[in-house]
């Protein structure tokens, strides 16, 4: 089992950037790949981002894709979402979560955050 503790999080002008940051607990972060979700208030959780165990692989959703980076620091178990042009449509609570595959998919992260607040103002 993994324990995932979500930082970085906060208020932002548009056009800003944030760096949130994940640190995994527990059983070694390499036997995971790594994932970034976030709930908006009223919508559904979404995919934003995902890297592999390696971090030779990543994958993003189109939203985001050209703004944000996901990375990995395996040594310190830590996975990192730098998020740059924010817009006010990237206002959401952002969670991490591990999982065995490497995917997009929500269904198949076995193991989640309490997730972070990012408010992107205009």
């Amino acid at each position: 089992q993994v324990q995932l503790v979500e930082s970085g999080g906060g208020l932002v002008q548009a056009g800003g950037s944030l760096r949130l940051s994940c640190a995994a607990s527990g059983r070694t972060s390499t036997d995971y790949a790594m994932g970034w979700f976030r709930q908006a208030p009223g919508k559904e959780r979404e995919f934003v981002a995902a890297i592999s165990r390696s971090a030779t692989g990543t994958y993003y959703a189109n939203s985001v894709k050209g703004r944000f980076t996901i990375s990995r620091d395996n040594a310190r178990n830590t996975v990192y979402l730098q998020m740059n042009s924010l817009k006010p449509e990237d206002t959401a609570v952002y969670y991490c979560a591990a999982t065995y595959s490497f995917t997009t998919a929500q269904a198949m992260y076995n193991y989640w955050g309490q997730g972070t607040q990012v408010t992107v103002s205009s």
